[in-house]
C-alpha cells in the first residue's frame, strides 16, 4: 500500500502494459497505454491500435508481440488479444481480495490526498440580501458544496465564499421605502425576509414611477457609501436578517457554508479604486466618455466592436463589473488562492470570460492561477419551462424542498408503514432533501433537468433515495452478521464473478473522486455511486452473505463493510446524508 493510498488495480495494469510497450517498442516508451474497464475482461488497452497505424503495422500482430512480452506479476494473472488488437487483461483473485483488504484498513479508502498544497478559492450561492432564496439559488448552492467536498478531501486548502448580493442601489431604494412607511412593519419572525422581499418589490415599483422617490433613493444610496449613521445601521439591520433566513436554508440542505463564508459585495467596495487604478496603470483599461473601460481583444459585440467591461462609469459609480474584477484581484493577491472556481448559471459566461480576459492581461491570472467559471443549466418545471409557481412566479427554495420532503415521506411510510411518526419525519427529511441534491448532481451540469419530487423519491432507479436505501440495506446485513469489523480477508478464496464485478467497482472509486476534481462535474460521482449499488445489488443477489461457509462468509461480510463505507464517502462527498435505516 503506498503511502499516499492504495494504488488502483487499473493504474497496476497500465503499469504492465506500459512496461510491455516499451519493450516492444523502445521510442514510444511514456505512450498512453489506453487501459479501461471491460465488459469481456477486467480491463483492456488499446494501445496496440494507434500504435500499429503510427508505424504502418498490423495491430493484431503487433498486439501479439506485446503480449509476448508482457511480464506477469502477482497482479496481472494474463493477457490476451482479442478483436483487432485489444489486450484484455485479467487480475489474479489474491489481488483483488488484497485490494479489499488495503481499502478496508486505510481511514481514506486508499484515496490519497494529492492535491495537498493547492489553495482553491470556491464562489458559490450568493443570494441577495432582502430577498427570499428561490429555486435559481439552488443549483449554484448544491454543486458548488459538492465541489468544495471533493476538493477538500483530496487535501485542498479550500476558501468557501458566499458572494451575497448586500450593496448598490436597491439597498437606497429599500431604506428610502422603509423610512416613509413606518407603518408598513418588516419584522415578523420567520416571515422577515419574505416581509423584505414584498417590501423592496413594492419599493422599485415606486422608484420606476416616482421621479421624486428615485431621486431620493439615489440620493440614500450615497448616503450609504458615505457611511451615514442612520443609513448603515438600517443596512446592517437588513444584512443580519437577511443572513439569518440563509442560514436556515443552508442548515436544512446540509451545506457546508457558514457565517463565515459570507463575504458581500461591499467587502469590497474600498477596493474599487486601487483596482481601476492598477489596471490603468498597466494598459488594460481606458478612459472612454467619461467612463474607466476594459475592451476586450478577444470578444465583439453584436455591432462589430469590442466587448467592453466598465471597470468606473461616467457618474462616479460602479457596478458589477468593478466588483468582479476587485474581487479576483483580491482573492489572488490576498488570499494567495491558485485555484479560482465561480459556480454561477451560464447566462454569465460572457460576463466571467470579459472579467478572466482582463485579470490575465493585468497579470492576476497566470500560468500558476486559474480561474474557472463553473456553469450550468436550468430547473425546469413539469412543463420543461423554467420552474415558475402556477402564477408564473419564481418558486421559493424551501417551498420546492418541503414538496420533495412530502414526497419522501410518501414513498417512506409505504414502504415501513410501522415507522413512528418522529422516525418517518427525520427520514424523510433526509430522502427528500437527498433526492433534491441527487437530482441535480447526477445530471450533467451543463444540462437542464425537469424538477420531479414523485420520480426523484423513487426506491428504484436511478436516485439517491435509492442509493440511500442501499447503504440502509448493507448496514442491516452487517447488524445481522453480528460484529464484523474484525472480520479478516482470505486472499486464496475463489471470486464468484459478482464478486469481481463489486471489486473492480469499488476499484475506481479514487480514480473517480479524481475526475470530478479536474472536470468539476460531480454526475461523475453520482454516476459512480449508482453503478456501484448497482453492483452490490448483483453480488447480493447471487452471492448469500450470512449463511456462506466460513472464509467465504467472511470475505463476503467485508465487500459488504467496504460498499458501505465508499457509499458514505461518495454521499458525503455529493452532501447527502448516508441513513443506517429507512
Amino acid at each position: 500500500m503506498s503511502a499516499a493510498g492504495v494504488v488502483p488495480l487499473l493504474d497496476v495494469v497500465a503499469t504492465a502494459v506500459s512496461a510491455a510497450i516499451a519493450r516492444v517498442r523502445p521510442e514510444a516508451a511514456g505512450t498512453d497505454p489506453m487501459v479501461r474497464r471491460s465488459d469481456r475482461a477486467d480491463f483492456r488497452s488499446d494501445a496496440a491500435l494507434p500504435l500499429a497505424r503510427r508505424s504502418g503495422t498490423n495491430p493484431g500482430e503487433l498486439a501479439e508481440r506485446l503480449v509476448a512480452h508482457f511480464v506477469p506479476g502477482e497482479s496481472v494473472e494474463r493477457v490476451a488479444v482479442s478483436g483487432p488488437g485489444f489486450l484484455n487483461t485479467a487480475v489474479a483473485d489474491t489481488a483483488l481480495w488484497k485490494q479489499v483488504a488495503a481499502r478496508l484498513d486505510n481511514p481514506r479508502l486508499g484515496v490519497p490526498a494529492n492535491r495537498t498544497g493547492q489553495r482553491v478559492v470556491v464562489d458559490y450561492s450568493g443570494p441577495n440580501v432582502a430577498k427570499e432564496m428561490h429555486v435559481g439559488h439552488l443549483r449554484t448552492t448544491i454543486i458548488g458544496d459538492s465541489l468544495v467536498r471533493v476538493l477538500g478531501f483530496l487535501g485542498a486548502e479550500v476558501v468557501r465564499v458566499n458572494h451575497l448580493g448586500d450593496w448598490g442601489t436597491q439597498f437606497g431604494m429599500l431604506i428610502q421605502y422603509l423610512d416613509e412607511h413606518p407603518d408598513r412593519p418588516w419584522r415578523s419572525g420567520e416571515s422577515t425576509v419574505s416581509a423584505l422581499d414584498g417590501l423592496y418589490k413594492a419599493a422599485r415599483a415606486r422608484f420606476d414611477t416616482d421621479l421624486a422617490f428615485a431621486d431620493r433613493a439615489r440620493a440614500r444610496v450615497v448616503a450609504l457609501q458615505s457611511g451615514d449613521e442612520a443609513t448603515t445601521a438600517r443596512w446592517r439591520e437588513i444584512v443580519a436578517e437577511s443572513a439569518r433566513a440563509f442560514d436556515a436554508i443552508y442548515t436544512r440542505l446540509g451545506v457546508l457554508l457558514t457565517a463565515d463564508d459570507r463575504v458581500g459585495e461591499s467587502f469590497y467596495n474600498p477596493m474599487l479604486p486601487e483596482t481601476v487604478a492598477a489596471l490603468l496603470e498597466v494598459g488594460v483599461a481606458e478612459y472612454s466618455a467619461g467612463a474607466v473601460v476594459v475592451a476586450s481583444r478577444e470578444v465583439n459585440g453584436p455591432d462589430g466592436t469590442p466587448a467592453v467591461l466598465i471597470a468606473h462609469k461616467s457618474d462616479g459609480g460602479c457596478g458589477y463589473d468593478s466588483t468582479d474584477l476587485a474581487t479576483l484581484r483580491h482573492r489572488v493577491t490576498t488570499l494567495a488562492a491558485h485555484r479560482l472556481l465561480y459556480v454561477t448559471d451560464s447566462r454569465q459566461a460572457l460576463h466571467f470570460r470579459l472579467v478572466f480576459e482582463a485579470a490575465h492581461r493585468a497579470g492576476w491570472l497566470t500560468d500558476a492561477v486559474s480561474a474557472e467559471h463553473v456553469t450550468y443549466g436550468t430547473i425546469l418545471g413539469p412543463d420543461n419551462k423554467p420552474f415558475k409557481t402556477r402564477a408564473g412566479g419564481t418558486v421559493r427554495l424551501t417551498d420546492l424542498l418541503d414538496a420533495a420532503v412530502a414526497a419522501a415521506a410518501a414513498v417512506v411510510a409505504e414502504k415501513n408503514p410501522d415507522l413512528p411518526a418522529a422516525d418517518l419525519a427525520a427520514i424523510a427529511e433526509q430522502a427528500g432533501i437527498g433526492a433534491v441534491k441527487y437530482a441535480d448532481l447526477s445530471t450533467g451540469r451543463v444540462k437542464d433537468y425537469v424538477f420531479d419530487p414523485v420520480r426523484m423519491t423513487a426506491f428504484s432507479g436511478n436516485t439517491g433515495v435509492y442509493l440511500q436505501y442501499a447503504h440502509a440495506r448493507i448496514q442491516g446485513i452487517l447488524v445481522r452478521a453480528g460484529d464484523p469489523a474484525r472480520t479478516p480477508v482470505d486472499p486464496t478464496v475463489a471470486l464468484a464473478s459478482a464478486e469481481r464485478a463489486l471489486v473492480l467497482t469499488l476499484d475506481a472509486h479514487g480514480a473517480v473522486i479524481a475526475d470530478v476534481a479536474t472536470t468539476l462535474e460531480p454526475h461523475r460521482l453520482a454516476g459512480h455511486l449508482y453503478d456501484l449499488a448497482r453492483a452490490f445489488t448483483a453480488f447480493y443477489d447471487t452471492c448469500p452473505v450470512l449463511t456462506a461457509p466460513e472464509p467465504v462468509r467472511a470475505n463476503r461480510l467485508a465487500l459488504c463493510r467496504l460498499t458501505a463505507a465508499t457509499l458514505a464517502n461518495g454521499l458525503d462527498l455529493l452532501g447527502i446524508a448516508a441513513p443506517t435505516r429507512m
